[in-house]
């Protein structure tokens, strides 16, 4: 098939090709290369370079992400309406997700992220008059968001396996919680230094453009599932609707993606109203005095920032070794762990949320462990997709977990959140705009049981699945899918055969 064909640097972005060698050339190239280079066509320094520069970008989109949240008290007061902030990106990763599984990636995501800064630019010099603007520019980030987050995986599932991919998601996943954390700190101390949110937004356009730039001239695009050593006749391309009907049966995918939309739900909640519930709380108790220019909650940003970046590393390099250490024991180890992080979070996320009024030293230290145990997923979960999901579908699949997990989850919490938030108030007093987030925050816990219990039914299904992925065969029925000229079509299994 095409997308095996070696190809040079100068693949076409509307090809399907790999810009790596072909495997008995780069096995003549490197002379003693191991195995997987040549099946890759990417040497181990060059894939190193790559998976560090798409964890650096990884970390540049959460940090623009999250820069509006720590910035969120300067631009919109009441809790039902802040969410419209949140990034629509989701709505276009089913687009992204088909295009990375056929396409030249590395271009993709180049496209994508140059408009993606120049937006993010953009929505920086909307004023505060005009929401609906700061609204359409904040929204059309998601595109490059899109393009990025559908793909980036799958380029690394096709650089590494085993091990040594585990190790390289740990590293990736990384940039998850940390440029959240930065997110909180540049957002509120750069709006704090400059007395205008504003500025906040203009931090990451420029790193983005270097992103782009690093895309461009140093990583190389793997050949798709080729370390895995598949066969070649395995890794033929099917139609979209085929790949979706694949994926709505393959269990451990559902139900791991609803666990993984119960983690997104509580850190989008935590996101946008944690560091507003602790200035309420401080407010309420009498540590603080109300806050009068829209200034006053930075330092609870700059705490949670710290916090977030801290239990994120903890929490992700935690669940890896765990899991990691169990799957000497059981097959099952990574829902479990997943599992286990969530039914952990909980209660410690209640006791945040009901110490908060009492101490509020109690309430950061159970938002740490909170935090600590709900992190201990995203590696994890991200491992998971990509064992049981053919080299082929995974673009795919990742492009519908964003949109399950960001629509059921973090686009749609920290709004209900607000809903909830504003029908308890039945006053402005300071009592009630403490007590009636506080209750609302406590949906977290119940969400972080529903998503251990979707965790636990994956643990029943993941064995077969893994094998199914592993062991995979197409049939004779299913259409596939040959790109002429930049088009893909339709054609019956039989005029292909020789």
């Amino acid at each position: 098939m095409s997308g095996l064909t070696p190809t040079s640097d100068s693949t076409p972005f509307f090809s399907d090709d790999s810009e790596a060698e072909g495997p008995e050339e780069h096995g003549r190239a490197t002379g003693e290369g191991t195995e997987e280079e040549s099946a890759s066509g990417v040497s181990r320094v060059r894939g190193l370079l790559t998976v560090s520069i798409l964890c650096y970008i990884n970390l540049l989109n959460y940090m623009d992400r999250f820069t509006v949240a720590g910035t969120i008290r300067h631009v919109e007061s009441h809790d039902s309406q802040s969410l419209l902030l949140h990034q629509s990106y989701m709505f276009l990763a089913p687009l992204f997700g088909y295009l990375g599984d056929r396409y030249n990636r590395k271009y993709i995501m180049s496209v994508g992220i140059t408009f993606w800064s120049l937006v993010t630019l953009a929505s920086s010099y909307t004023p505060k008059e005009h929401f609906w603007a700061l609204l359409l520019t904040r929204g059309l980030v998601g595109v490059g968001e899109a393009s990025y987050s559908t793909i980036a995986p799958t380029i690394i599932a096709d650089l590494y396996v085993k091990e040594t991919r585990t190790n390289m998601l740990t590293f990736f996943y990384f940039a998850i919680p940390v440029g959240s954390g930065l997110g909180y700190i540049v957002g509120s101390q750069v709006s704090n230094a400059a007395s205008d949110w504003h500025w906040a937004l203009r931090v990451t356009p420029g790193l983005g453009l270097i992103a782009v730039f690093l895309l461009l001239f140093v990583v190389k695009e793997p050949r798709r599932g080729a370390i895995e050593a598949r066969p070649e006749n395995h890794l033929r391309q099917t139609s979209w609707l085929t790949d979706l009907q694949a994926l709505s049966k393959n269990c451990s995918f559902v139900l791991s993606t609803f666990g993984f939309t119960a983690v997104a739900f509580v850190t989008g909640s935590l996101a946008l109203w944690a560091p507003t519930f602790l200035f309420r709380a401080a407010v309420f108790t009498g540590e603080k005095t109300p806050c009068a220019k829209g200034q006053c909650a930075s330092i609870d940003s700059l705490i949670f920032g710290v916090i977030t970046c801290v239990t994120g590393v903890l929490g992700v390099v935690s669940g890896v070794q765990v899991s990691r250490r169990l799957r000497s024991k059981t097959p099952r180890a990574d829902p479990l762990v997943c599992a286990a992080g969530l039914l952990l979070s909980a209660p410690f996320l209640y006791l945040a949320i009901v110490f908060a009024e009492a101490s509020t030293i109690a309430t950061y230290v159970f938002i740490f462990l909170g935090e600590t145990f709900l992190s201990m997923n995203w590696a994890i979960v991200a491992d998971i997709l990509l064992y049981v999901v053919v080299p082929t579908r995974r673009s795919t699949a990742e492009a519908l977990q964003i949109v399950i997990s960001h629509l059921l989850g973090d686009a749609g919490s920290p709004y209900l959140i607000g809903v909830i938030s504003d029908s308890l108030r039945k006053n402005d007093s300071f009592l009630w705009q403490f007590r009636s987030l506080q209750l609302s925050l406590l949906l977290c816990s119940f969400v972080s049981v529903v998503g251990g219990a979707f965790f636990l039914a994956t643990a029943l299904f993941i064995e077969r699945d893994r094998d199914r992925a592993e062991n995979y065969v197409p049939t004779d029925d299913e259409p596939i899918v040959v790109p002429k000229s930049g088009r893909s079509t339709r054609v019956p299994v039989s005029s292909v055969l020789i």
